[in-house]
């Protein structure tokens, strides 16, 4: 696993410093900050040994641009109404478990950290692929960005080095797509399909697909597509298909999509 941490919009330089700090603690290097306040000496006093990551850093205009190479996108939230409601389950984990989720595998993940005022928007949520939030005590739940960061970064230096390789995120941008496009054609509810999106983005995301599984989810919904038009809407039912017609009649018209690559 290789994390870059992203700060989205950091407001203080010293906070920059502490994160920049506790990254290097914790043995990671790679910072992002997007659209940061103005940093001077005090902030880079504040990062004091890891002055060189502060210096290094990456500067981006936007979160599209701050995670484009990640093959998986993680963001932060202590409010974690902001991140569910009665409609969708968006589980948050704890920092151990991301660890254990992201154990074995191998790619770029990116580590979201909001504004120190009002954190990552809901926009930004959902844009990530899992959320991540620290128990704390429900007196006073909201931590410091540098104490907050310190607290994930020790778990996740646990992370060995990994063999299965995380699905790029242009192919998951793509599955998604197909997804959304098939479920239009098939006249799903219009004021669902958002949420039912955004509930396959998470699904996907916990289950930190490979290239391989994201080709095979595709060809799977080519598939039903195909079945859909050319069959005029018959469906399997007890090993027969109804309308007429045997079961796996039209079954290897897709296996180029399944077992090639993505268009």
């Amino acid at each position: 696993m290789r994390l870059s941490v992203v700060l989205v919009e950091p407001m203080y330089e010293g906070n920059v410093g502490s994160v920049a700090r506790a990254m290097k603690n914790f043995g990671f290097a790679d910072l992002v900050l997007v659209r940061p306040c103005e940093i001077g000496d005090f902030g880079l006093a504040m990062a004091s040994h890891a002055r060189d990551l502060m210096e290094g850093a990456r500067v981006a205009e936007g979160l599209d641009e701050a995670v484009a190479a990640a093959n998986l996108v993680v963001g932060t939230t202590g409010v974690l109404g902001r991140s569910t409601n009665r409609h969708l389950r968006v589980p948050a984990l704890s920092p151990k478990e991301l660890a254990e989720r992201l154990g074995g595998t191998a790619g770029d993940v990116a580590l979201l950290l909001g504004r120190e005022d009002d954190g990552l928007s809901r926009q930004e949520l959902s844009a990530c692929d899992l959320i991540v939030s620290i128990p704390t005590s429900p007196e006073y739940p909201i931590m410091n960005i540098s104490h907050a960061a310190a607290v994930l970064f020790y778990e996740l230096s646990a992370v060995g080095a990994g063999e299965v390789e995380l699905a790029r995120s242009e192919n998951l941008a793509r599955l998604l797509a197909r997804f959304r496009t098939a479920l239009v054609a098939s006249e799903y509810h219009q004021h669902k399909l958002d949420k039912t999106m955004l509930m396959l983005k998470r699904i996907f995301g916990r289950a930190t697909l490979t290239d391989r599984e994201v080709q095979t989810l595709y060809g799977i919904v080519e598939n039903l597509r195909w079945g859909a038009v050319h069959r005029g809407g018959e469906f399997e039912k007890d090993g027969e298909v109804e309308g007429g017609g045997e079961v796996g009649e039209d079954a290897g018209v897709c296996r180029g999509i399944v077992e090639g690559t993505l268009p």
